[in-house]
């Protein structure tokens, strides 16, 4: 079995990380590269940067804080935010990204997925999807879900699972699943929507959204059958490390790299 990951979330806004419930709510959680070298130095798997507003705003994710957090850094780095063309996906990997992750533009034309994979390979493609539960009365039957761009702001009228597999069949190599309804809560992964999107297809995909205890990331790992959980509220407030998290998870029986790696 794969080793499990733990992935840091930078959401930025204004060059600040910041988190909020359910993508509002926005606090202060700090500079995001002295959180990005202080979790490489605790024994991160990865990070993932991600831009919240640049789609919203009609921009691009700003180079120059890609290029000082990649400094900051030797492990995996994510970038994401207003990514529109392979030539700016060029760029963040030249500025340091090992990857992208694609999400309101790819909606908007999935041709930025196939050309992406095929110029850069699959391995650097992630899809984000920003998932709504649809609300079916009460009913937990036949459970639905609804992607959402724009940052969560915009609902799409696509089905999750379907939009899942057709990124997989197009070239993405990973797909970043955060569960709307639980971001922020700190009440759990979504782990009826990771299972069915796991479930269906082949990539690796990352738990976001709902991590508030330890048994929180084991259930998504377990039960949600992820490859790895990301977590943000939980590190940048201090509520656990992420050597606390890897010992816990290795305690329980799933392969985690050691800290000291």
């Amino acid at each position: 079995m794969l080793a499990k990951r733990i992935i840091p979330c930078l959401d930025v806004r204004d060059g600040r990380v910041v988190k909020g419930t359910r993508f509002i709510n926005l606090r202060d959680a700090g500079d995001p590269v002295e959180l990005a070298g202080f979790y490489y130095s605790e024994g991160a798997d990865e990070i993932v940067f991600l831009d919240i507003t640049a789609s919203v705003e009609g921009r691009r994710a700003t180079l120059d804080v890609v290029y000082r957090t990649a400094e900051a850094v030797f492990i995996p780095l994510t970038v994401g935010g207003g990514i529109d063309s392979p030539e700016f996906m060029q760029e963040l990997l030249q500025s340091g990204a090992d990857k992208v992750s694609l999400n309101t533009a790819a909606l908007r034309d999935p041709w930025l997925i196939k050309a992406g994979a095929e110029r850069f390979g699959s391995q650097c493609i992630v899809i984000a999807i920003d998932a709504r539960r649809i609300d079916q009365a009460g009913q937990d039957i036949n459970l639905k879900w609804e992607v959402y761009s724009h940052g969560g702001r915009q609902p799409t009228g696509r089905d999750v699972i379907e939009w899942a597999v057709e990124v997989e069949r197009i070239g993405a190599g990973e797909i970043l699943l955060t569960s709307m309804d639980a971001d922020g809560t700190l009440d759990g992964y979504d782990n009826d929507l990771l299972a069915a999107v796991t479930g269906s297809v082949r990539i690796p995909v990352i738990a976001s959204g709902g991590a508030g205890t330890l048994e929180h990331l084991y259930e998504a790992l377990t039960i949600g059958r992820a490859h790895a959980v990301l977590a943000a509220s939980i590190l940048h407030f201090g509520t656990y490390s992420i050597a606390g998290i890897k010992e816990y998870l290795s305690a329980k029986g799933l392969p985690v790299r050691p800290v000291n790696s």
